[in-house]
């Protein structure tokens, strides 16, 4: 694999909580990495203004809004999201068939042909293990509920999920090859697990499969973060050599 195409598998995550600071790391890592990550604070504080911060870089945004909620309110949303021209935005599988076909059913309306971001349908946290599930009354094993989601995910017309990589094979095998798999919980040897706890080396990611890594800490608290991102870009890159 080239380096570059290596690079737009990186997403970075922007898990910061002022405006100022965003914009020095995207002005840091643009060209560093294939994408930015905006979440819910970052958004919550500063809305759309960020998103075309970003986009003012020429870097593109993966919206990590998670959206769940009844069909129409996500279906709305998510039009919203596709108006602000980001590459990739998610929702809950858990929120089921319905919301999760009218959403693809309304921007497949609004925006015809592939003028649309990419729909992915978050599956399990990686924070959740089978003792978390359990506390909320699901008795099924993370990698079992983790691909029944995803094939419903699929079958309503979603793009990908986002999924642990060590769910990856299982997904793969169930939702076939051309099914987007974004997975969080991605950590080189360099760095700390911090609060994942299903994850994998870059290397190991894609070797199972992933399309994009989702990487923040291993990035952002290194001494030299566009080096820590070259560094994982290079691991990914010769995981297919």
């Amino acid at each position: 694999m080239t380096r570059d195409k290596a690079r737009s598998r990186v997403i970075f995550a922007l898990d910061v909580d002022n405006f100022d600071s965003a914009k020095r790391w995207v002005s840091l890592l643009k060209g560093h990495v294939g994408m930015f990550k905006v979440g819910k604070q970052l958004f919550t504080a500063y809305g759309p203004d960020v998103v075309r911060m970003i986009e003012g870089f020429g870097a593109e945004v993966f919206l990590d809004l998670k959206y769940h909620d009844i069909p129409n309110t996500v279906a709305s949303a998510s039009i919203e999201a596709a108006r602000l021209k980001v590459k990739l935005f998610n929702l809950h599988a858990l929120g089921g068939y319905e919301m999760m076909s009218r959403t693809v059913e309304r921007l497949h309306r609004e925006f015809p042909g592939k003028d649309r971001p990419a729909i992915l349908a978050v599956t399990i946290l990686t924070s959740s293990t089978t003792e978390t599930l359990r506390d909320v009354g699901i008795a099924s094993p993370v990698p079992e509920i983790v691909v029944k989601l995803a094939v419903l995910a699929r079958k309503a017309g979603i793009d990908g999920v986002v999924a642990s990589p060590l769910e990856v094979p299982l997904i793969r095998e169930a939702c076939g090859s051309d099914f987007l798999i974004v997975t969080p919980g991605v950590r080189p040897a360099f760095a700390s697990q911090d609060d994942q706890k299903r994850i994998m080396t870059p290397a190991e990611a894609v070797k199972a499969g992933s399309d994009f890594l989702v990487i923040g800490r291993p990035i952002s608290a290194a001494p030299d973060p566009q080096a820590a991102a070259e560094a994982i870009i290079e691991e990914i890159a010769s995981a297919e050599r």
